[in-house]
């Protein structure tokens, strides 16, 4: 039999074999107690692509013609729930174009929604800054402005039709869509965009006889991309406008463009801020 110092000699000075399996047995315990409750995060931990349903819901039931009802998202449980999937999205899980376009553009347009509820306004020059570039969301665990987000991941894409799909909260804005972008349909529901805004004549008009166009001022401010994409503004105009006399004209750059004043003004009801 082993003597009470053996014993104690072998518990203190352990051999190799021994410590390897003293550390798996910890390294298990570690592992099999971790849990993770729904609806939190833990660290170095991240979600897959939202729920577009959510949002879908969501502008079904808060969006009519184009107007916000910004009180009923402000109740609305989806909308919190949309909002926090977006902090949560692991960036890698955004594979291809079609998944980023659809990703970047509801986020866009569910957080400036947000800056709304949050009692931020584009209404004034002070108001824009702090809307586009001040104001903060979580995105994909990284901290970025409305402003940055269209600059760093949807501009970077290289499609001018996000202009006609993210929406500022302003009324010379596209008017926003009550449904929200899938991967699978982005492309043709970015196509239905670009026409809808470019024909709407509250935004867009055009004097065959006089060959003046009256349009939006995205036209101006976006105008390098428009025209990287399309050779000029008047032959993008020409690929979404319904007219094929005004398409035509458009294609020969035989307007002259004179760009419009832009409405900041609410896109929608809200009764309360904060």
């Amino acid at each position: 039999m082993q003597s009470d110092s053996n014993r104690y000699h072998k518990l203190m000075n352990p051999n190799m074999n021994t410590l390897i399996r003293f550390r798996q047995l910890i390294l298990c315990a570690l592992i099999c107690t971790t849990v993770v409750f729904p609806g939190t995060a833990t660290a170095g931990i991240a979600a897959a692509i939202p729920d577009y349903d959510l949002l879908d819901g969501v502008l079904l039931r808060g969006v009519r013609n184009g107007f916000v009802d910004y009180d009923s998202i402000r109740q609305d449980p989806g909308f919190k729930k949309f909002v926090t999937q977006i902090k949560a999205t692991d960036e890698n899980s955004l594979q291809d174009i079609r998944e980023k376009l659809a990703f970047y553009i509801n986020a866009y347009n569910a957080l400036a929604i947000q800056g709304i509820l949050a009692g931020r306004s584009p209404d004034s020059a002070w108001g824009r800054f702090r809307f586009f570039r001040t104001t903060r969301y979580t995105v994909h665990g990284n901290r970025m402005s409305l402003s940055g987000l269209e600059k760093t991941y949807l501009k970077a894409i290289g499609d001018p039709r996000i202009h006609f799909a993210i929406v500022c909260a302003s009324i010379s804005c596209p008017r926003i869509s009550n449904r929200a972008y899938q991967a699978e349909t982005v492309d043709e529901d970015l196509n239905a965009a670009a026409a809808r805004f470019i024909n709407d004549p509250s935004r867009n008009s055009f004097d065959l006889g006089r060959k003046t166009a009256y349009v939006s001022k995205i036209f101006a401010w976006y105008q390098q991309e428009f025209e990287t994409s399309a050779g000029s503004v008047q032959a993008y105009l020409a690929k979404f406008i319904d007219d094929a006399e005004i398409a035509a004209a458009l294609e020969n750059d035989e307007f002259v463009l004179k760009f419009e004043k832009y409405d900041w003004s609410l896109n929608g009801s809200l009764s309360e801020t904060g």
